[in-house]
């Protein structure tokens, strides 16, 4: 039987098609703060992360090839997007996970739109990543801006800490953190005496601290992490701040930076995450051999948690697929089809804005004498509902967004 010349074009297509689908291999870039201030809370630990995730998916039992490779983006945008596009163009990386820093995360956003691939950003918070900067391809997993606003903030302001000064980051995150703080402060009565930018990574938050002090406002709320949060906490302490009547609001603070400060320093701080290890047998199983591979014993962020949940389904996705098409829309679209479920934050959703959905918990740090060792440092004082943890989507100004 002979083919036409259209006919052969036609099958040759549909030969294409059918490999592209049954396609089991899959590239995966853990893009990162690997040696700067995050490198704790994301780093070489969502690497570690996103290689756990690939191992208990059982994919490679079933004969796909997964690879994880790890980037440093040193917490600037050019970089982040030069490696993305060297990642995409070049490597044939299907997916970049994490990412903390907001600036580099909206430029590896944009990027991986452009390109059609896969985007689960775990580390950055910025919620203007499910906002007007939302995207077909990108999943904001963990936690974002909204969150720890609406969370800490609204619990600090109930408990008498009705006038704030911000002590901010001074790039995308800090700036979307404290917006979206202040927002919460004054819808709940409260008002902002005052605000301070810091640079990125400073090593002296002295003259913010007078600045935060001379305002009398009854909370610092610290917008700022990792590195920053963990040095203006322990430069408050010295400059006696709690001794002065004001008390430090950390608005993002992650279960490494309570271990870098020590229970004395940080002791009774509030503050919201989306995961602790310690919460449930689940949790409690996957830290346990997260820990034996982690640099020093370290517990896992939520950051790198995240991580672990996200790349654990896309892989889910891939195989209801049947392969990796190699079309991240498409690829996005079947992960918020199906409901998530994992040992991190159990069973949960994905919404048309990317938003992914889970509960988020109010945690103090404790005292030294609560401590019973290494690691156990919270207590959980409140469980918001995942429904009413996050931004409502009709609020966001998402495009994606429909009726």
């Amino acid at each position: 039987m002979r083919l036409t010349t259209a006919t052969a074009i036609a099958a040759l297509t549909l030969g294409a098609f059918g490999a592209q689908a049954q396609d089991k291999t899959v590239k995966i870039g853990n893009l990162n703060d690997m040696s700067s201030l995050y490198a704790d809370i994301g780093g070489p630990g969502s690497t570690l992360a996103a290689q756990m995730a690939a191992e208990d998916s059982g994919l490679v039992a079933k004969g796909w090839k997964i690879e994880v490779i790890g980037g440093d983006h040193q917490n600037k945008p050019d970089v982040g997007g030069s490696i993305a596009r060297q990642w995409y163009d070049v490597d044939n990386v299907d997916l970049i996970v994490d990412t903390p820093n907001s600036g580099v995360a909206l430029a590896v956003s944009q990027i991986t739109k452009d390109k059609n691939r896969v985007f689960l950003n775990s580390g950055a918070a910025s919620s203007d990543l499910t906002g007007k900067a939302c995207s077909p391809n990108t999943i904001h997993w963990t936690y974002d801006t909204y969150a720890l606003a609406n969370t800490t903030g609204k619990a600090v302001v109930k408990a008498g800490g009705d006038s704030w000064f911000f002590l901010t980051s001074d790039y995308a995150f800090g700036h979307a953190l404290e917006r979206d703080t202040e927002a919460v402060v004054l819808a709940s009565g409260g008002k902002v005496a005052g605000k301070v930018r810091h640079p990125l990574n400073t090593p002296d938050f002295s003259s913010f601290l007078l600045q935060a002090q001379t305002s009398k406002a009854k909370i610092i709320g610290l917008a700022n992490a990792g590195g920053d949060t963990t040095n203006s906490i322990k430069q408050a302490s010295e400059f006696g701040i709690a001794s002065g009547g004001q008390q430090l609001a950390a608005l993002l603070l992650f279960v490494n930076d309570v271990h870098a400060l020590g229970l004395n320093v940080a002791q009774g701080l509030t503050f919201t995450e989306s995961f602790y290890w310690d919460l449930n047998e689940q949790t409690r199983g996957f830290s346990d051999r997260f820990a034996k591979r982690s640099k020093g014993g370290a517990k896992p962020s939520m950051v790198q948690a995240g991580t672990y949940s996200a790349v654990l389904h896309y892989l889910k996705a891939l195989e209801a697929l049947g392969g990796n098409p190699k079309d991240g829309a498409k690829v996005v679209a079947k992960m918020k089809e199906m409901p998530t479920d994992d040992p991190i934050f159990g069973k949960g959703t994905i919404r048309q804005d990317g938003r992914k959905i889970h509960p988020v918990y109010l945690f103090e740090v404790k005292k030294p004498a609560e401590s019973k060792g290494p690691w156990d440092y919270y207590k959980l004082k409140a469980t918001v509902p995942a429904d009413e943890a996050f931004r409502p989507m009709k609020d966001g100004g998402c495009p994606l967004v429909k009726g």
